[in-house]
């Protein structure tokens, strides 16, 4: 298993949830280097974006986004999923989640914001 590691905005967002929600959700992010090489299509995703990838996880009503570094999972954000449906159905888009993503810049805007926190 690969160490994750949760900058200062994901772990912002993790933590304005409740202890139990916090411990499960974290019960369920798991990333191992083989789940990266066989993406389950119902829990992970891939965007790719200018030769970067970004990984995405779901869980429960929530979104975990990051990246592999070094052998480190580092989070960006952690999202509740309402976050994207809703901009997908206003939008209108026939994309995917993920195909919507990458082609978002308010969706970069949000990761650049994490990759550029601290890590925790």
């Amino acid at each position: 298993m690969l160490q994750i590691v949760f900058n200062e905005i994901s772990a912002a967002e993790i933590s304005q949830l409740g202890t139990l929600e916090q411990l499960e959700l974290l019960d369920e992010f798991k990333v191992t280097e083989d789940d990266l090489e066989h993406l389950d299509d119902q829990r992970f995703g891939k965007i790719e974006r200018n030769g970067k990838t970004l990984y995405r996880f779901r869980t429960l009503d929530w979104r975990f986004y990051f990246e592999v570094v070094h052998e480190q999972v580092i989070v960006h954000r952690v999202l509740h999923k309402g976050t994207f449906s809703d901009f997908l159905f206003r939008s209108k888009l026939p994309l995917g989640e993920d195909e919507a993503l990458a082609d978002s810049k308010h969706f970069w805007n949000l990761i650049d914001e994490g990759r550029q926190a601290r890590r925790s």
